[in-house]
C-alpha cells in the first residue's frame, strides 16, 4: 500500500453460495480522511464493511487495512477499531468493566486502563455511568458506550456501522459531533443510509449497488458542489422577465455560467460552471444579484446537486 491509503480492496468479490453480495469492489481508502459507505439495502455496503473490520474473508481479490490482512488481528490490535451496527454489549459488566476489558484486548496497559475507559466514556458524554450495568442503559446511552470503546486508545483507523441509527437528534447530533472531532487523528470509515449526515460529515465516499461500486471520490466530486450551484424557491415562483420572476436569459448571459436549467416542478434552479472559470461562491453571488434585483423569493441556496440525488442518479 501507499503511505496515503489506509486502506484498500483490490477486486474484492464475496459470494454467499449463489448470491454475490460484493462484485469486484476496488477501491482506496485515504489516511486521515472520514470516509462513506453508501447504499440502499442489499447493496453489499455491510459485507464491504465485514470484509474490511476482518470479520470475512473475500472469496476473491484482496484486502488491506494499514498494511496487513483485515484479519491479521495481532498487528492490528490497538491500531483498529470497529462498531458493528448491532452490537451487544454485555449486560451483567458495568460499563467501567466492559470499557476496561475492551480496553487491555487493545494493549492498553493494564495500569492505564482505567484512565484511558473513563476518558473514552467522558469523550461521548457517559462519565456518569461508569457503575451502571450494560443491560440497563437505553439504547443511546449503549451504543454511546460502543462508540467509546471502538475509539479506546486512538486508534489509526475507525469503523463504524450505522452509529447513529436510531439515536434521538440530540444525541446523533452529539455523536457526528464526535466524528468529526477526530478528523485527521484517525481515518474513519461510516457505513449509513443518512445521507444528508454523510454529505455534511465525510470527505470521500463511496456508493455501491447490488454488491458493485458505482462511483467512489471526494464528497465534492460527488455531488458536484466544485461546478454547479442550486436555488431554491418559495411557492408560485416561475420563469420570466417580470418583478418575481425568474429571468432565465439574464441568467445565461452571466461569463461564469455553463448552463442554468430551471425546475418547474420542484421550484429549483440548477446552474453549472467550469470550476477553472470561477468558483462555488462567485458563481453564487453572482446569481443571487440577479435574482434580488428581480425580487425573486428565494428559500434556500446549496452547492451542487446533493449527494441524495447522486445516489439516486446512480442506483
Amino acid at each position: 500500500m501507499s503511505s496515503a491509503a489506509a486502506a484498500r480492496l483490490q477486486r474484492v468479490t464475496k459470494r454467499f453460495g449463489a448470491v454475490t453480495a460484493v462484485d469486484g469492489v476496488t477501491l482506496t481508502i485515504d489516511v486521515g480522511a472520514v470516509f462513506g459507505l453508501i447504499g440502499p439495502n442489499g447493496a453489499g455496503k455491510t459485507t464491504t464493511f465485514s470484509i474490511l473490520a476482518g470479520y470475512l474473508w473475500p472469496t476473491e481479490g484482496k484486502a488491506e487495512v494499514l498494511g496487513f490482512a483485515p484479519t491479521a488481528v495481532d498487528s492490528l490490535r490497538g491500531r483498529l477499531g470497529v462498531l458493528p451496527q448491532d452490537a451487544l454489549l454485555p449486560p451483567g459488566d458495568t460499563v467501567g468493566e466492559f470499557l476496561m476489558h475492551m480496553a487491555r484486548l487493545q494493549d492498553v496497559p493494564a495500569a492505564k486502563a482505567e484512565e484511558v475507559a473513563r476518558r473514552g466514556l467522558e469523550e461521548v458524554a457517559g462519565r456518569d455511568w461508569w457503575r451502571q450495568r450494560c443491560g440497563a442503559l437505553s439504547h443511546g446511552m449503549a451504543k454511546r458506550v460502543g462508540l467509546a470503546q471502538a475509539f479506546l486508545g486512538d486508534p489509526e483507523m475507525v469503523l463504524l456501522d450505522e452509529p447513529t441509527a436510531g439515536l434521538d437528534p440530540k444525541v446523533a447530533f452529539e455523536v457526528r459531533e464526535l466524528i468529526a472531532s477526530k478528523r485527521g487523528r484517525a481515518t474513519i470509515v461510516v457505513s449509513s443510509h443518512n445521507l444528508h449526515e454523510l454529505e455534511a460529515l465525510c470527505d470521500s465516499a463511496a456508493i455501491l449497488d447490488r454488491g458493485r461500486l458505482m462511483a467512489s471520490a471526494r464528497m465534492a466530486d460527488l455531488t458536484a458542489a466544485n461546478e454547479q450551484i442550486r436555488v431554491q424557491f418559495a411557492p408560485g415562483t416561475r420563469r420570466g422577465s417580470g418583478d418575481g420572476e425568474v429571468p432565465l436569459n439574464e441568467l445565461r448571459g452571466l461569463t461564469m455560467v455553463k448552463t442554468v436549467d430551471f425546475d418547474d416542478e420542484g421550484l429549483a434552479l440548477h446552474v453549472s460552471f467550469e470550476r477553472k472559470d470561477a468558483d462555488a461562491e462567485t458563481v453564487i453571488g453572482a446569481v443571487l444579484w440577479v435574482l434580488l434585483q428581480k425580487k425573486v423569493r428565494i428559500s434556500g441556496v446549496a452547492k451542487g446537486r446533493g449527494l441524495e440525488q447522486r445516489v439516486m442518479d446512480l442506483t
